[in-house]
């Protein structure tokens, strides 16, 4: 029988009793080792990272505020740099990007991946070699392409045969040539959500392999004086732990270059498979390591062009959230705490804090799971099954659906979502003119903001007064 219910999963049949995975711990003040940045540990209740006291960490810069931890980025940036050495591994800029993390992955070997004006001006500002950096993006303007020709960016990857006729006129009138990868799509159904699976057919991005879009499109960036086809780029989706999709859409893409090969006489030199590997947000959560992974998908490359007769290409991937993502956690202060009757006598514990749907929207945007922790304290009261909502005036403002925490939180108790890094501060908005948290990275006992809190100041800057 569905649990679903026409007012949201809060309210389906059997919603208190916690998701099947959720299981009740034997010590609440615990930490889950693989949910939490390396450096990250507890010491007489307090959550230490980076080598620092977080709530001494807060009580300087205030809550909510996100805690990046910059040794555990690095380590993991590392770690797919070297399991993938064959390959160029792009960082997922629209995970989260800032001045300080853009030279952090230019430091440690990798090249970016941008997807807008904005993420781009942040790269350059950082000083990251145009030539390592990649424009993605189903939309991008005259003004954008000209800016990333210019720029001299590595590649853009064209989504539209739009695109190309911009990208025609742009190195015609700038005597430049543009290096670019197309996108196709290979029909793969990505075992995620439906909003982050980006290869089936009836989506916005990339050029459909089915319908002879891709071919077509492989034919007019060839003939277009201007642009250097690099390759192939496939991407079917985002926190993906399974590698049989990257299998399908390897043949499939594959194939279409084998194609490309023997009707064009082209030989692609290049093939971007993508990636949005998936990360532990909560215990059902089991990630594969970067060497792994490298292996799997090294095999399946390797066997489809044996099988097909054609030359391996170079291999990018873009591991998105995975570098990031388990880097951060967001530390919130607790405001109320309330027991609310429900049907049949059962207690749900709502504890309240000061974030909410303005600094991770996950959770209202995908139904995403997290899980959280009391950080300033031992607790010897045993664990309540909790919600953890934040301070919008929305019902589906919910922070984690269901965590066991210690039964006797407070106002003022401190509270730490770990997985934070990826998609949550770039998400962020000013809903009920919140002021979005401040970034602090955090390495050997050093704490320094590399993203400053909003001020009032800020939120009023665009607002320009009486329109009369």
């Amino acid at each position: 029988m569905s649990t679903t219910h026409e007012a949201g999963w809060a309210h389906a049949s059997g919603a208190l009793r916690g998701p099947a995975w959720l299981r009740q711990p034997v010590d609440p003040n615990a930490l889950v080792p693989q949910l939490w940045s390396m450096t990250a540990h507890k010491a007489g209740g307090e959550l230490h990272v980076g080598g620092l006291s977080v709530p001494e960490l807060v009580a300087n810069v205030n809550t909510p505020a996100y805690v990046l931890d910059e040794a555990d980025f690095r380590a993991r940036a590392r770690a797919f740099r070297d399991a993938f050495a064959a390959y160029d591994v792009f960082y997922a800029g629209k995970a989260f990007l800032c001045t300080a993390v853009a030279q952090w992955v230019h430091e440690e070997g990798l090249s970016l991946d941008v997807c807008s004006d904005g993420e781009l001006t942040v790269a350059l500002r950082a000083g990251f070699d145009p030539a390592r950096i990649g424009y993605h993006g189903n939309n991008k303007s005259l003004v954008e392409l000209r800016r990333a020709v210019a720029a001299g960016v590595g590649r853009i990857v064209v989504d539209s045969f739009d695109e190309i006729s911009r990208l025609e006129t742009i190195t015609a009138e700038a005597g430049m040539t543009a290096r670019v990868m197309v996108r196709v799509t290979a029909g793969v159904e990505a075992h995620t959500h439906e909003y982050i699976a980006t290869a089936h057919e009836d989506q916005k991005f990339g050029f459909s392999i089915t319908s002879g879009d891709a071919l077509e499109a492989v034919r007019r960036v060839e003939a277009a004086p201007g642009i250097e086809l690099l390759g192939l780029h496939s991407h079917i989706g985002s926190q993906i732990f399974d590698s049989s999709g990257f299998e399908v859409a390897a043949r499939r893409v594959l194939a279409l270059q084998a194609r490309i090969s023997d009707e064009l006489g082209v030989t692609l030199p290049e093939l971007d498979l993508g990636g949005g590997f998936g990360i532990a947000y909560t215990t059902q959560d089991d990630p594969s390591d970067p060497a792994q992974l490298a292996t799997e998908m090294t095999k399946i490359v390797e066997h489809e062009c044996r099988a097909l007769g054609i030359p391996e290409p170079r291999l990018s991937v873009e591991p998105g959230r995975a570098i990031v993502g388990p880097a951060m956690c967001t530390v919130y202060t607790i405001g109320t705490v309330k027991a609310v009757q429900l049907d049949g006598g059962a207690v749900r514990s709502y504890v309240s804090v000061d974030g909410g749907m303005s600094d991770n929207i996950r959770t209202a945007l995908y139904d995403a799971d997290y899980s959280c922790t009391l950080v300033n304290r031992v607790s010897d009261a045993p664990p309540v099954l909790s919600r953890v909502v934040g301070k919008h005036c929305e019902a589906g403002d919910v922070v984690v659906k269901d965590e066991f925490l210690p039964g006797d939180l407070a106002p003022g108790d401190l509270l730490a979502v770990p997985g934070t890094g990826a998609y949550c501060r770039s998400m962020a908005s000013n809903y009920n003119h919140a002021l979005r948290p401040p970034v602090v990275a955090v390495r050997d006992g050093v704490a320094r903001v590399v993203v400053r809190r909003e001020t009032e100041d800020d939120l009023l800057a665009t607002d320009m007064g009486d329109a009369s």
